[in-house]
């Protein structure tokens, strides 16, 4: 499993740091969340916080954007450095030609899945995208429930991810039974945040550790 950390739960008043630790402790990759406040009602990570990141980490970094006209942000997050850009596609007019204009800039497209989209509603634009993020929480905060009626969803995009020829995470309360239970059901990987990894007063490695022993 991919153990991707996502830096809206980080302590920004030692971003650096935590991104070092991190680093060292044997993450994957980090999960910049960007948000514009219309779409969902909240603000995250800004463009000077992703370019700063790019900047330090040596491991891939992907953009999770939660804002209104995301081709507006292709340009800008290809600069910073970003490897993947999430969208979603209740977002976007012609979800299609976003993603394909993602892969365009050199990132790789991903599709972002809410709890209200179904599998039929996005299986034509699977073809063009290299992730998909189903979420288990809806988007926008941090610390909410899990949401189960989303795991025949997941195992429906992990049964078709050899078809279309993308990675399948989950991203919402991954807690090390969620992680275990969604490895088991064909996920690559997981978004990690407050409900395993950060405030929990323990090393990042030794966190990491666990999980990956446990799946």
């Amino acid at each position: 499993m991919l153990m991707i950390p996502s830096l809206m739960c980080a302590d920004f008043a030692r971003l650096g740091e935590e991104v070092d630790e991190l680093v060292a402790a044997g993450a994957d990759g980090f999960h910049l969340d960007v948000m514009d406040g219309s779409f969902v009602p909240n603000f995250g990570m800004g463009l000077g916080d992703v370019q700063a990141v790019c900047k330090r980490s040596p491991i891939p970094c992907d953009v999770h954007l939660m804002a209104e006209k995301s081709e507006v942000f292709i340009d800008l997050f290809a600069d910073a450095g970003v490897k993947i850009m999430y969208v979603h596609p209740e977002t976007e007019r012609t979800i299609n030609s976003t993603l394909l204009s993602i892969e365009k800039r050199g990132m790789h497209p991903g599709l972002v899945v809410d709890p209200g989209v179904t599998f039929e509603s996005v299986e034509y634009s699977l073809p063009v995208a290299d992730y998909v993020l189903v979420m288990t929480v809806n988007p926008g905060f941090a610390g909410q429930k899990y949401l189960d009626y989303v795991n025949p969803k997941i195992e429906q995009f992990a049964a078709a991810k050899e078809k279309y020829g993308y990675k399948l995470l989950i991203d919402g309360a991954c807690s090390p039974e969620v992680v275990k239970h969604a490895a088991e059901l064909g996920a690559d990987g997981a978004i990690l945040g407050t409900s395993l990894l950060f405030g929990k007063g323990r090393p990042y490695a030794e966190l990491l550790k666990e999980l990956h022993e446990s799946c």
